[in-house]
């Protein structure tokens, strides 16, 4: 997985774990994708407390992973849920329970 998607996925699971001034910088950089030097002079910083304040949410974000494993548990829901839909796809429509199958987990993975 790409290195910025999985820091927003992490942030998506685990981002109200980190404090105030932790959560602003790491949103700045992810999901407004601004660079060190954008956000170091927003704030009135370095950009080397930027980068550190990001390494620091990172890791952090990645050991809650690391113990909750949110993330991968919601992964693997999802390709299941798509699976169980290809696999309704597949099957002859004469019946309605197959139909109501493709139409839950498609409702499903477009939530997810």
């Amino acid at each position: 997985m790409e290195d910025k998607i999985l820091q927003g996925y992490l942030y998506d699971f685990y981002g109200e774990l980190l404090n105030d001034h932790q959560r602003e910088i790491y949103e700045d950089f992810v999901l407004l994708d601004l660079s060190l030097g954008e956000i170091a002079e927003e704030r009135g910083i370095s950009r080397q407390a930027v980068h550190d304040v990001i390494r620091r949410s990172t890791k952090a974000l990645e050991d809650y992973e690391g113990k909750l494993h949110l993330l991968e548990k919601f992964e693997r829901i999802r390709g299941r849920v798509h699976d169980i839909h290809e696999l309704a796809k597949r099957f002859p429509q004469d019946g309605g329970d197959m139909q109501k199958i493709e139409s839950l987990s498609r409702e499903i993975l477009e939530e997810l």
